[in-house]
């Protein structure tokens, strides 16, 4: 018999061909398949061992998971698969994924609000176990769909107001702290801490106001701060532009919220002919691959972001399993990987 002959209309061999092959029922070849092998004489076992072979037959994993009531299938939304950020985390939690034996199913809503409603629902029709959400940029809509879920699930990064839920991600308090002592340490006198809209986005808001009190506690060796929040390119390039004007002959220097924001105010100042590293100091939250390349290298604050997607899983089986402690958040410490563009010099 041909490989494919007597299979099922798609081409593909069901456990119903492999009992007809092998001259016996679907329940005999179930036992076989599920182990219970010993309930077969040996001929039955010889024929149905045949028939797998000969049809090339593969049980479906879903529906044998599905019937044993797990699929081992994990979820993972992001917000944008395009950020290295996220890339990193998606490398710590598929790692961990195939260490303790799950499938990660990975959805990239692109910021658009249809498409996580539909990841949402669609991973719930998959009978994932648990889901890991990064839910930077997320809306309201989606937000109140994870609030309402009743599956295990863990954020990455960004806290949900009122929704309770283990969270892994960084010590932004920590963290900012570190990067704008730096700059004051360095010497610069005028620092503008540069972010998208805050909302209620807790990332921004933490890093925001550890900027505000580390520059409140170094008053005497300032002459100004400004923050300022943007929608669009062109703001950035007239915030900078007007950054650098108002503290002329001062040693000057911008603080990036995140990786994203630092490549954008990099082209920027490159548009408006300003040399960070000489013109004006640069520091960026998130490590990018092209930050020790670019000209005098840019510094930056390096998050542990691997190892945060890792922790993110793990504790996810861990509810997946059924433990019952309350909610926690993991926070992690950054590194300050220091570069020519806040190592300028008095002029």
């Amino acid at each position: 018999m041909s490989r494919n002959e007597g299979a099922g209309v798609s081409g593909r061999a069901t456990i119903s061909d492999v009992a007809r092959t092998a001259r016996t029922g679907k329940t005999s070849v179930s036992r076989y398949l599920n182990g219970e092998q010993n309930l077969l004489s040996d001929d039955l076992k010889q024929r149905i061992e045949d028939a797998i072979r000969t049809l090339d037959y593969r049980p479906s994993q879903m529906a044998r998971s599905l019937k044993g009531g797990q699929t081992r299938l994990i979820g993972l939304i992001i917000a944008d698969i395009t950020n290295p950020y996220s890339v990193d985390i998606l490398r710590g939690v598929e790692a961990a994924c195939r260490e303790h034996g799950f499938t990660l199913l990975v959805c990239n809503t692109n910021n658009e609000v249809n498409q996580e409603q539909h990841y949402l629902q669609l991973l719930s029709s998959y009978r994932v176990e648990g889901i890991v959400v990064n839910a930077v940029g997320m809306r309201e809509e989606a937000l109140s769909m994870l609030q309402q879920s009743s599956l295990p699930m863990v954020l990455i990064d960004r806290k949900i107001p009122g929704f309770a839920c283990d969270v892994v991600g960084l010590n932004n308090q920590e963290a900012a702290t570190l990067a704008t002592e730096h700059l004051i340490q360095q010497g610069f006198e005028a620092i503008l801490f540069l972010s998208e809209p805050i909302g209620s986005v807790n990332t921004r808001l933490e890093r925001l106001h550890a900027f505000q009190r580390t520059m409140q506690q170094h008053a005497d060796l300032l002459a100004a701060h400004d923050e300022v929040t943007l929608n669009n390119n062109q703001k950035l390039e007239q915030q900078l532009s007007d950054f650098n004007r108002r503290h002329r002959g001062m040693r000057k220097a911008v603080l990036s919220a995140n990786g994203a924001l630092t490549l954008q105010i990099a082209r920027a100042m490159r548009r408006l002919g300003i040399r960070w590293g000489n013109d004006i100091g640069l520091l960026g939250f998130d490590e990018l691959e092209w930050a020790e390349l670019a000209g005098v290298g840019i510094t930056t604050l390096k998050q542990p972001t691997y190892e945060m997607g890792f922790s993110a899983l793990e504790q996810l089986l861990k509810r997946i399993q059924g433990a019952q402690e309350p909610v926690s958040e993991q926070a992690f410490s950054g590194e300050l990987i220091v570069r020519g563009s806040t190592s300028l010099q008095p002029h």
